[in-house]
């Protein structure tokens, strides 16, 4: 009875969409999120009759018989797509409008990535995340300064107290990948290169194929909830129907088990 086990991968697909759908939503909230697409691929083919295959009397069979034996789970596609972004009206919220992500140094040295620009002062002034690491290049703020401009092009200002003219600090750069739903996720808000996404190739916002920085804004997530909500709904439906697969196929057993 092929038909049960062929059901039982499709719902193990549509649990696994169900779970990705889940996960979308609980980070409807998150900033910087980035939603996720599960992909699926139909299994091997069981082949009955060959395509072009020679009949009996010698002519060529206009098509073949191959039975199929399911589905799987063919890739998790994040979807890099841009955000809608949120006045904050706080110095150290950041967003990147197009394309490119933060750096962040955690405290072995390796570089991280994120779209969440919700920095913060660490006790030396330096612009950390909230999980204490360092903005990469490190931006220190002097302890005195009363104003902290960040421009479209990343470049730092402080107008420090007493002094009548802003005095620059630093240069903020943010990387881009060839292809960013190949990086892996850490969590946190965090992402990884791998050998899917290619090396960071790193610049000045606001250059060449690098989006710019606004100052007092946050990105919010990507997620459509409406979409979602339609996404579960069809996912719980096929759910079903390959459940009442599976309880035919029983039902076909049993007939023939009662003969």
């Amino acid at each position: 009875m092929r038909a049960m086990f062929t059901a039982a991968t499709g719902m193990d697909a549509q649990q696994l969409r169900i779970d990705t759908i889940a996960n979308n939503l609980a980070n409807v909230s998150t900033t910087g999120f980035k939603k996720s697409r599960a992909e699926f691929q139909d299994l091997f083919y069981e082949t009955l009759q060959a395509p072009g295959a020679q009949s009996a009397d010698g002519t060529t069979l206009p098509t073949g018989a191959q039975v199929g034996h399911g589905v799987k789970l063919g890739g998790m596609n994040r979807v890099f797509s841009q955000g809608t972004r949120t006045n904050t009206g706080r110095d150290f919220d950041l967003s990147i409008d197009g394309d490119g992500l933060f750096q962040i140094a955690d405290t072995g040295g390796q570089v991280l990535y994120t779209r969440d620009g919700s920095f913060h002062l660490d006790s030396d002034g330096n612009l950390v995340n909230d999980q204490g690491n360092l903005l990469d290049p490190n931006i220190q703020i002097p302890i005195d300064a009363i104003q902290v401009t960040v421009l479209q092009d990343g470049t730092v200002s402080a107008l420090i107290a007493g002094q009548t003219a802003p005095q620059q600090l630093g240069q903020l750069e943010i990387a881009r990948f060839a292809n960013p739903s190949g990086m892996r996720a850490l969590g946190n808000n965090l992402f990884v290169p791998s050998e899917s996404s290619g090396d960071a190739e790193t610049g000045t916002p606001g250059s060449t194929g690098f989006g710019t920085i606004g100052q007092g804004f946050l990105e919010s997530s990507n997620v459509n909830m409406a979409e979602e909500l339609v996404k579960m709904i069809l996912a719980q439906r096929a759910f079903e129907v390959n459940s009442r697969v599976i309880q035919a196929g029983d039902e076909m057993l049993q007939t023939a088990a009662n003969i």
